[in-house]
């Protein structure tokens, strides 16, 4: 599937900002099953300085310093991206998920150094005794990892209310847990919380995913949304995503930007400024279907 995206962000600052300092990850990332064929990024005002490199974990970041004074500051990217097919595993034929868990004990081998890293604490992610016990509900004993998984996502979907309303960015998981309310960011938090309470990694995604109008209206511009999910680790398969706001399993309708321990590591914007005060954010998406 090829995808035309457009994302815009505006930030209305109620007060002039006189010096800011940011960084986007916004540029779609390349893998096996999805390629980014033009990406461009557009800053109003002009940026005094601009740089881009590759972070940690292999996402784009452009760093970029804007030092006018300025009421407004615009981001728009565009992008081409095509998503291809991801080939499925059957859920059942995977390891148990104890096996698995014990190849993330210490000592582990060199061949699961990488996923490693995301089996423990990040600072928006805490593991506890109380998240394992809600997640062995979906991995009783010799349960393969996948089924586990997947079982995991559509009990959040079923437990769990998406009300925008609830939670913000800073909202802390402990309070998602106690309202049973929040959004993809939350949902997203929740579920790699109890794979790593259980000793298993997994990672945060952010993106983006195509919506459809309903049967019979024309498709809306600007109201697509920008999303996230989980991916969990599993050995001879590699990283397999799983959605807990849609309950699915991502797959031409996601479109991958950034992974990360959890959404601090993938923020599409962040930044510093001297000024502003109080701001109001304005965001669009646009994910357009190209035949």
């Amino acid at each position: 599937m090829n995808y035309h995206i457009t994302h815009r962000t505006l930030y209305d600052y109620a007060a002039p900002v006189s010096v800011s300092h940011h960084v986007a990850r916004l540029e779609p990332r390349v893998s096996g099953a999805q390629t980014c064929d033009r990406f461009s990024l557009q800053i109003f005002p002009e940026p005094a300085l601009r740089k881009t490199r590759t972070d940690y974990f292999g996402n784009q970041l452009c760093f970029f310093a804007i030092q006018e004074i300025h009421s407004k500051l615009e981001i728009i990217t565009s992008s081409c991206v095509t998503v291809s097919p991801k080939t499925s595993s059957a859920n059942e034929s995977t390891a148990p998920w104890e096996t698995v868990a014990g190849m993330f004990r210490d000592p582990v081998s060199p061949e699961v150094i990488e996923p490693y890293q995301f089996v423990f604490d990040s600072p928006h992610i805490r593991a506890s005794l109380e998240l394992a016990e809600y997640a062995r509900e979906s991995f009783a004993a010799d349960t393969p990892l996948l089924a586990g998984a997947r079982d995991l996502t559509r009990r959040i979907f079923e437990d769990f209310k998406f009300d925008p309303r609830a939670t913000n960015v800073a909202t802390p998981l402990e309070e998602v847990w106690e309202k049973r309310r929040g959004v993809c960011q939350d949902f997203a938090h929740l579920g790699i919380a109890c794979l790593r309470s259980l000793g298993l990694p997994a990672r945060y995604v952010s993106g983006y995913l195509r919506t459809r109008p309903p049967e019979g209206k024309p498709r809306l511009v600007g109201v697509d949304a920008s999303h996230a999910w989980l991916s969990a680790f599993c050995p001879g398969t590699g990283w397999v995503d799983f959605d807990p706001t849609n309950n699915v399993q991502p797959a031409e309708e996601h479109i991958i930007v950034a992974y990360g321990r959890d959404y601090g590591d993938v923020s599409p914007v962040a930044g510093i400024l001297t000024g502003g005060g109080a701001h109001e954010v304005k965001v669009s998406v646009d994910v357009e279907p190209l035949e």
